[in-house]
């Protein structure tokens, strides 16, 4: 039997400090990031252009769908935004016909925020396009490779999330000390 230490996974805090080879090898990491992230923006930039969804207008409609109805401030933690700039882009997915507001059934005082069936339709259409290209690009590796590289992107996603706190806290941190010192 296990116990239950050793299922814990210790926090970044707990951690030694990184040595150079693991500095190394996070800024490989850091720079193929840039170069998706770069060739992420070309794609959204060109799929919003063309009756596409941008990139954030994506992020708050598939929240929604996997979530449901939603209230605002819920999404913008989900999404881990700042509530005001949720409400601006909620505001043109509501004009765009793609979300919905309903009145929330426990608090009629609340508002919920739902996709629309338009709403759902645009999602699940660039979903279907997303997924044709990735499947493209990655035709020609071996199933095992497809299959090892989600589960590893899965699981850097997943501490990326568990590790925003922290990082947050340390640029904040950071730049607080460094506006002192001008």
């Amino acid at each position: 039997m296990q116990s239950s230490e050793a299922s814990v996974t210790p926090s970044a805090t707990d951690t030694a400090a990184p040595t150079e080879a693991d500095l190394a090898i996070a800024d490989e990491l850091g720079m193929a990031l840039v170069r998706l992230n770069r060739v992420q923006a070309c794609i959204a930039g060109h799929a919003s252009r063309n009756g596409g969804l941008d990139k954030s207008s994506f992020i708050l409609l598939a929240t929604l769908v996997g979530q449901g109805p939603t209230r605002s401030s819920a999404l913008a933690e989900a999404v881990h935004s700042d509530p005001s700039t949720i409400s601006r882009q909620v505001a043109q997915l509501v004009k765009d016909g793609l979300v919905e507001r309903r009145a929330d059934p426990v608090d009629g005082r609340a508002t919920l925020l739902a996709a629309t069936d338009t709403g759902l339709e645009l999602l699940k259409l660039h979903r279907h396009r997303r997924n044709g290209a990735i499947a493209g690009m990655v035709a020609d590796w071996a199933a095992e490779d497809r299959r090892l590289f989600v589960e590893l992107l899965s699981r850097f996603a997943g501490d990326y999330e568990d590790y925003m706190p922290i990082a947050i806290a340390e640029f904040n941190r950071q730049g607080s000390s460094e506006e002192g010192n001008h």
